[in-house]
């Protein structure tokens, strides 16, 4: 398939409709096989469970052009594992992990034409989702349900460079202890709207969600896991049973255990140590790793010692390391590449 004629140097990160996108549908207890459709609109009941209760969870992914010109998807096997977690959790039905394996396979073949070229720095994003669809109007879940995947080809994060970003410490809370903080559902997304929007009214790009018994413990972004560098080079991410576990995060830590040869540490890590750290990040899909240069606590800055102008040299390491994987430059760890074509 010939490449689309887009502007791939200056996509942004924005919704661009491509050719097919896979729908599935659950009823009277099971999947069928699903299909691949140029419709891209979804007609649901006005009552639909959705719409009514929030019963809905989603995925990120992407593929890439590697730099021998083959498409391929990351560890796209843990993105089907997350969402079969966050479908437990709000009671509603698996859809099979690898059929969605495959389902992703089948639907970027069919928008070959909108993957970026290799150096382009863009990529072609991939969004599964599920969503009750049948009229519930008692609170309870759904019997009917709709898994789709669509695709939009997207610019790279940083244009002109990773400038480190300004976070705040919230005073609102993401996720309660037993709660819906782990899984990928849109609910969690919902609540953070407000308070990303005020945090940019303020100056700041992003929150620092704390844990909501104490208030004492650091969780993470309202949409990425936190990375910290110590001043001797260790690599340490916080530990919560109400954070998402970023497949970007896991991966980073394998990167730098076994690629990098250094130190890694998961533990709970409390908000009164941040100035002991030399680096921050954010880790996720989108960016990859977002370098963090200064948080502020209430008026208080601390500021990292890797700066304002450039990510730190650890977070260099592991993010060109990474993406060097990724992209196809570096051997990549068995089962993390799916090649596509």
């Amino acid at each position: 398939m010939e490449k689309k004629n887009i502007d791939w140097a200056n996509l942004g990160f924005g919704y661009v409709r491509t050719d097919k996108r896979f729908v599935s549908n659950y009823k009277d207890g099971a999947w069928d096989d699903g299909v691949l459709t140029e419709d891209d609109t979804v007609t649901i009941s006005e009552c639909a469970g959705v719409l009514q209760y929030a019963q809905t969870v989603f995925e990120g992914l992407k593929a890439y052009t590697t730099e021998d010109g083959h498409i391929v998807c990351f560890r796209p096997d843990l993105n089907a594992s997350r969402l079969a977690d966050s479908c437990r959790r709000l009671e509603m039905p698996v859809f099979p992990e690898d059929k969605f394996v495959e389902a992703v396979v089948q639907t970027v073949q069919a928008n070959e034409g909108y993957v970026p070229p290799y150096g382009s720095g863009a990529t072609l994003y991939i969004r599964p989702y599920m969503f009750g669809s049948n009229p519930v109007i008692g609170v309870k879940p759904a019997n009917e349900y709709q898994f789709r995947i669509f695709t939009t080809p997207v610019g790279p994060y940083f244009k002109g460079g990773a400038r480190p970003i300004t976070i705040r410490v919230s005073d609102f809370d993401r996720a309660a202890p037993h709660g819906t903080g782990h899984i990928k559902a849109g609910l969690n997304y919902a609540m953070s709207l407000h308070a990303i929007v005020d945090a940019h009214n303020k100056g700041f790009d992003e929150n620092m969600y704390l844990d909501a018994a104490t208030r004492t413990k650091v969780e993470e972004t309202g949409g990425a896991n936190f990375l910290f560098v110590t001043k001797d080079n260790k690599v340490v991410t916080p530990k919560s049973d109400s954070i998402l576990p970023s497949i970007t995060r896991r991966s980073l830590m394998i990167v730098a255990k076994e690629y990098l040869g250094l130190e890694v540490e998961e533990r709970e890590v409390y908000l009164e140590e941040l100035g002991d750290f030399a680096e921050c990040g954010l880790c996720g899909t989108a960016a990859v790793i977002s370098p963090v240069g200064k948080i502020v606590d209430h008026g208080k800055e601390i500021c990292f010692a890797s700066g304002m102008e450039q990510m730190g040299p650890i977070t260099q390491k592991l993010y060109d390391t990474l993406t060097g994987i990724q992209m196809g430059r570096l051997e990549a760890p068995e089962g993390w590449i799916k090649v596509i074509r």
